[in-house]
């Protein structure tokens, strides 16, 4: 009987324990929600000036939820074209990309066959106002809102041309980002293969579908025999526009992807639904460290189901997932409520940004992300490239070169020529155009410390003597690295003249990855045929 008690007594004690932390966390919040109150009260009962009480809020807001993760943010109503955005891929807005320059704000890249291009809006093109509100000092968020409003509605822009004021007025346009922003089939000649190739932007509504479609034209029409998968710099998306291009290559019923959470809701499991449409169809997978999310349970299941090959670099390491709650006066919450598990049971976000908070670097083992079946380092540098690249010489000689020339050579042929480089270098003089390198001004920095600290004068002269070598000219700089300035040059002209699908297609002729990739589908098709 004794013994009994004991039990019913534990039984008890274990079923008020959830309890008793249930009533000390609302407490919690009770209490901070009070404070909060009594400070905002205090606030505009005694501060000198009058407040925005609306900006404070959302302030406080979004510092709060950084500190929690990157991922778990707060959208006010205002903001729901953002959010828009962000699930569907759509926007009511002119179609173009605009770019802070200093105080002003221009535009970088009209899309192809939206409304800004349509309507003669182009890259180089300096906004003073839209709608008749000035944009002049304020920032790429503040403008993009005036840019943006109800499909149909009229914009009226007031531009900049080269010192010339036009104005340009004509409806927004529901804009819709095409998820494939490019595919073309990859010739073989030494070997009278094709391979496929699809660049993939974004996981939003109906994406699979629209991955499908360029599949199947691949397939049908151009009899492909694999196919390289661009995923990088993607940063996710939509989960089941995922698990839908993975079913596209493994057996229905596959555990793609699951994700836990504190909740039960949050616990689920996704497997394909469908039978594959593409079974055997080798692959390959290019990665980056810009990819993200449902890139990654793209290329991470992939990768554990031995589907598919990866190269690139270490993905990005997003494995948090988000859900969107709505909050009081039409806002909504894209909260973090659970973590992505792949197949294998790994998780992509290896360790929790609350522990970044809290000082703990990262390690090769905690890193996150997917690590690439191959491996090719970044070859960025800083270089003069990088420099024409930053301080937007590319971007300003393409769009005047496009002012000057109606045509330029298909991006599958054009070569940049002797004539077009001397041109970019006349043009870099006449901008007074001037480039240091990074050790020049670390080096400049040491020899003032140098001739402050107790360095004698005969070592100081010899540092002296050694700086000059530092500071080359721009033009030997250039020389040094033609061919990579070429290229940048020429991508840059491409996306004036053919617009961002210009750009792809003149830029992979020279992608080392993707050159990699193909290299691996050659092999793969090889011992398919000694088998």
């Amino acid at each position: 009987m004794f013994k009994k008690h004991i039990v019913a007594l534990v039984l008890c004690s274990l079923l008020f324990v959830p309890a008793l932390a249930q009533q000390s966390r609302t407490s919690r919040i009770e209490e901070s929600l009070t404070i909060f109150n009594d400070v905002l009260r205090q606030l505009d009962m005694n501060y000198v000036d009058t407040l925005n009480y609306e900006s404070i809020s959302e302030t406080a807001i979004n510092n709060a939820l950084h500190k929690v993760d990157p991922y778990t943010i707060y959208y006010p109503k205002k903001k729901d074209d953002d959010l828009r955005m962000l699930t569907t891929g759509k926007y009511g807005g002119i179609g173009a990309i605009i770019q802070q320059r200093d105080s002003q704000v221009i535009i970088a890249n009209p899309y192809e066959g939206k409304p800004a291009q349509r309507n003669d809006v182009l890259a180089g093109d300096v906004l003073i106002s839209v709608d008749g509100t000035s944009v002049q000092g304020k920032k790429v968020p503040d403008v993009s809102q005036l840019l943006r409003g109800e499909p149909g509605s009229i914009v009226k822009l007031e531009l900049n041309r080269d010192g010339q004021i036009i104005t340009r007025e004509f409806a927004r346009e529901d804009i819709h980002l095409e998820p494939v922003d490019y595919y073309t089939t990859l010739h073989i000649d030494s070997t009278n293969q094709t391979f496929g190739y699809i660049s993939f932007r974004e996981f939003t509504e109906d994406s699979a579908n629209e991955f499908s479609q360029a599949l199947n034209d691949l397939m049908t029409n151009h009899h492909i025999s694999g196919l390289v998968f661009d995923l990088r710099g993607n940063g996710g998306g939509i989960i089941e526009e995922a698990i839908r291009i993975v079913s596209l290559f493994v057996p229905k019923g596959t555990l793609i992807v699951s994700t836990k959470g504190k909740i039960r809701t949050a616990n689920n499991t996704y497997v394909t639904q469908a039978e594959p449409a593409y079974p055997d169809l080798p692959l390959v997978v290019l990665v980056d460290k810009n990819s993200a999310s449902a890139s990654e349970i793209v290329s991470g299941s992939l990768q554990d189901l031995k589907r598919a090959t990866l190269i690139g670099q270490r993905t990005f390491g997003k494995g948090l997932v988000q859900n969107l709650r709505p909050i009081v006066y039409g806002g909504h919450l894209k909260v973090t409520t659970s973590k992505y598990y792949l197949p294998s049971g790994r998780c992509i976000q290896a360790i929790d940004y609350a522990e970044m908070q809290r000082g703990n670097k990262l390690t090769k083992d905690t890193a996150g992300g997917i690590l690439p079946d191959i491996v090719l380092n970044d070859s960025a540098k800083v270089d003069i490239t990088y420099t024409l690249y930053t301080k937007n010489m590319f971007f300003d000689y393409s769009v005047k070169y496009h002012r000057e020339h109606e045509r330029i050579t298909q991006p599958t042929e054009y070569e940049v020529s002797d004539s077009t480089m001397a041109d970019f270098n006349h043009f870099l003089e006449s901008n007074n155009f001037t480039y240091e390198t990074e050790t020049s001004k670390y080096f400049h920095d040491m020899l003032k410390m140098a001739e402050m600290e107790d360095i004698d004068s005969s070592t100081i002269a010899a540092l002296k003597e050694i700086e000059p070598r530092l500071k080359p000219s721009f033009q030997e700089a250039i020389q040094r690295n033609l061919d990579e300035v070429k290229e940048y040059l020429g991508a840059e002209l491409m996306e004036r003249y053919y617009f961002q699908q210009g750009r792809t297609a003149y830029m992979l002729r020279f992608d080392k990855e993707l050159k990699r990739a193909v290299q691996e589908l050659s092999s793969n098709d090889k011992n398919r045929t000694r088998n």
